[in-house]
Order: structure tokens, then C-alpha cells, then sequence
């Protein structure tokens, strides 16, 4: 489990296609995580862990998610584990870093690994070097954050 907070960011996995719950879950075998293990939950459970996960490994706005079918039969998606946070939309106070970290867990199910490591680079370095949102104790708006990583990522 230790493997799942690298770099204090949280990322379970819950995979879809689970019908009739865990007995008819798709084979392990066939699911790969770069760096990670594998939570197979229900979608309710599921996303319990992620947030129970996500609070440990230091604030919901760290934590991607992915709902992923290893088959590719049906799409995956890929999205923050706090959603839209519709509760501070507008506001310039939501922490980009999950929405950021969900797309280089999307690049990585799409087998494009040098640009999702980039992009987990770009976050670890602009967090390395002080960069914070308000939820992580820093000053920095939305879009101040988004343009530290961009910039450490040379964009």
C-alpha cells in the first residue's frame, strides 16, 4: 500500500465492469498501474477509498482518479477524486494538482508514459520548490499554481 502515497499523492484505482460486484470482476491480470497497485472496489466503496485516500496523502485537491475498464471495451475516465468542486467553482481557490495528475493517469492508459511523467515531474517540482494553493497552506490561486507547472514542464 506504501506504493500508492509516492510523493504524498494519493491514487487508487477503481475499476469498472464489476457485474454482479467483486466475484465478477474483471482478472487482475489484465489491469496494469505504472507505479501502483490496484484497489478493485465497487463504484460506492470505491470512491470511499479514494477519499479516505486522498485525505492521507495530504488534501482531496492532490488525488487523481480513474474509473478503468483494462479491456478498453467500454471508455475510462479520469477526473479528480473531488470532482468538480462545485462548492468553490469560480472562486480561484481549487488546487489544480489532481485535475493535472487525473490527465497523466489518462496519458498513461493511453500508453503515452514520457508525456504522463513529465507532467508528474512538472507537479513535483513546482510543489519542490514551494508552490502552494491555499488548501496546502501556500497563497497561490488556481490559475497561479496551473502556471507554475506549465512552466516547469517548459510549456
Amino acid at each position: 500500500m506504501r506504493r500508492l502515497w509516492m510523493a504524498g499523492l494519493a491514487a487508487l484505482v477503481t475499476m469498472t465492469g464489476c457485474a454482479g460486484g467483486l466475484a465478477g470482476s474483471a482478472p487482475l491480470a489484465k489491469a496494469s498501474l505504472v507505479g501502483g497497485d490496484v484497489v478493485v472496489a465497487s463504484n460506492l466503496f470505491g470512491d470511499l477509498l479514494t477519499d479516505l485516500g486522498a485525505v492521507i496523502g495530504g488534501g482531496l485537491g492532490l488525488a487523481p482518479s480513474t474509473n478503468t475498464n483494462p479491456e478498453r471495451e467500454y471508455p475510462s475516465m479520469f477526473e479528480p477524486v473531488h470532482g468538480s468542486a462545485p462548492d468553490i467553482a469560480g472562486q480561484g481557490i481549487a488546487n489544480p494538482i489532481a485535475c493535472i495528475l487525473s490527465a497523466a493517469m489518462m496519458l498513461d492508459h493511453l500508453e503515452q508514459l514520457d508525456a504522463a511523467n513529465a507532467i508528474r515531474r512538472a507537479v513535483e517540482a513546482s510543489v519542490a520548490d514551494g508552490n502552494r494553493t491555499h488548501d496546502m497552506g501556500g497563497t497561490l490561486s488556481t490559475t497561479e499554481m496551473t502556471d507554475t507547472i506549465l512552466a516547469a514542464l517548459g510549456a
